[in-house]
């Protein structure tokens, strides 16, 4: 067995030290967000977004001005996008089912799901206007019934960007703010003079989004760590390598240090794939970004069996997983971390990204080994209950519970039933001894 590594990116040590000098810039910029609130969210937009108006809340008018100037046919495009992603998301909501069960005579037990009451959406948009990831956030908080959904999305070219800001307001977003990066996240999260916080952070984001995130999660909750753009194909010689090309630098123009990665058991695609890469980016007008992203973290790994290529993929456990092999469906079997899969050639990261209507903000930095991506279960709160409503059940149950309490020496804890066997049952328990 032999792992090969044709192309290799940027080691861990490396990444590492990148990810320090993020946290450092993270850190600064929280304690002066909680410290200073409005005053240090302006300062920080003025001088990564040189953006500062009167408000960084949109009023309805200036929302109503805003979807008016989106084309006709973009508008179309952006409600049958919606239509998809809330069709499956509310399909999700209807496979969680609150329950009631009678686990003896006199005892019910149940759960209800209910949603996390606010909720701050993250839609990413200083490089490229992510109109898409408005969708995945608001719509599928929305389908789940949050009763305050509130939106931050950064200025494109110097102003509100009219298409992501319809797909804020059409998504079901009851407040809307033009801020951007880790200010947009510190306002949600711990509020300011004109932002009140929230409950929850969602939505994916550069390296500084994912770390304020990171950082900001106990205060709040967190739907995963998302970003940067992660993306890995699986392929055989049953594809050929300008798709592999293609699927691999689709996703690596998201950002500068966006990982994409090629596993297969074939050396002629491997070598090939690398040549096709060179050449596309010849044409690619986003290979300033793209070409960065494939040299410093693009990798190529040749190996021996399927097997091989299953154990390399499920250890890096990438966002994004394309397979494209004879038995595609074999990896969706056995593959146990990642944040999604495409399986075959028709499919493709973008349509998951877009349009198709699975959810497009996924684990990253092999978080999918514990966690999946977000969906509407991420929004509601899973609580149970209990109610005893006879006495015999009472007594029954708290005979057993004051015995249990008493071997691990909580006398507290076994008064709490002793009290109601003697109650309701009619039994004299010795004070802070164990029931018969």
């Amino acid at each position: 067995m032999t792992i090969e590594y044709l192309k290799k990116g940027k080691n861990e040590a490396d990444r590492a030290v990148d990810d320090a000098k993020v946290r450092g810039v993270v850190e600064d910029t929280l304690k002066a967000i909680e410290e200073r609130g409005d005053k240090a969210v302006r300062e920080f937009s003025q001088k990564f977004d040189n953006y500062t108006p009167e408000s960084y809340k949109l009023n309805l008018a200036e929302i109503d001005s805003l979807v008016k100037k989106v084309p006709k046919r973009d508008l179309e495009d952006i409600k049958f996008a919606q239509s998809q992603i809330r069709r499956f998301a509310q399909a999700q909501r209807d496979s969680m089912q609150d329950i009631e069960i009678e686990t003896m005579p006199g005892v019910t037990l149940g759960h209800k799901n209910i949603p996390v009451q606010s909720v701050g959406c993250y839609v990413p948009g200083g490089k490229f206007p992510m109109v898409a990831s408005a969708h995945m956030s608001i719509v599928t908080a929305s389908v789940a019934k949050v009763p305050r959904i509130i939106a931050c999305t950064p200025p494109f070219e110097g102003e509100p960007n009219p298409a992501v800001i319809a797909a804020m307001h059409l998504g079901g977003a009851h407040e809307i703010y033009v801020i951007g990066g880790i200010q947009a996240v510190g306002a949600m999260a711990l509020g300011t003079e004109t932002i009140n916080s929230v409950d929850m952070l969602v939505g994916p984001g550069n390296a500084y989004v994912a770390e304020a995130k990171r950082q900001l999660f106990g205060r709040v909750g967190i739907d995963l760590l998302a970003g940067p753009t992660e993306t890995m194909v699986i392929a055989d010689e049953t594809v050929d390598a300008e798709l592999c090309a293609t699927d691999l630098l689709g996703q690596a123009e998201h950002g500068y240090d966006s990982p994409a990665v090629l596993v297969t058991n074939s050396q002629k695609l491997a070598e090939e794939t690398l040549a096709e890469i060179d050449r596309l980016l010849k044409i690619l007008p986003t290979a300033n970004t793209a070409a960065v992203s494939w040299e410093v973290y693009g990798e190529v790994i040749l190996c021996d069996s399927y097997e091989e290529m299953l154990d390399v993929s499920n250890d890096i456990a990438s966002e994004h997983v394309q397979v494209m092999t004879d038995r595609d469906h074999w990896f969706l079997d056995n593959m146990h971390s990642y944040g999604a899969l495409f399986l075959g050639a028709r499919t493709n990261v973008s349509n998951g990204d877009k349009v198709i209507g699975t959810n497009h903000t996924l684990p990253t930095k092999k978080a999918g080994r514990y966690t999946g991506g977000l969906w509407v279960g991420k929004f509601l709160k899973t609580h149970s209950y209990q109610e005893i409503t006879t006495d015999e059940a009472a007594t029954h149950i708290g005979e057993y519970c004051s015995r249990l309490c008493i071997l691990e020496s909580f006398v507290g804890h076994a008064e709490q039933a002793n009290i109601r066997v003697r109650r309701y049952g009619g039994i004299d328990v010795p004070y802070g001894e164990a029931a018969k």
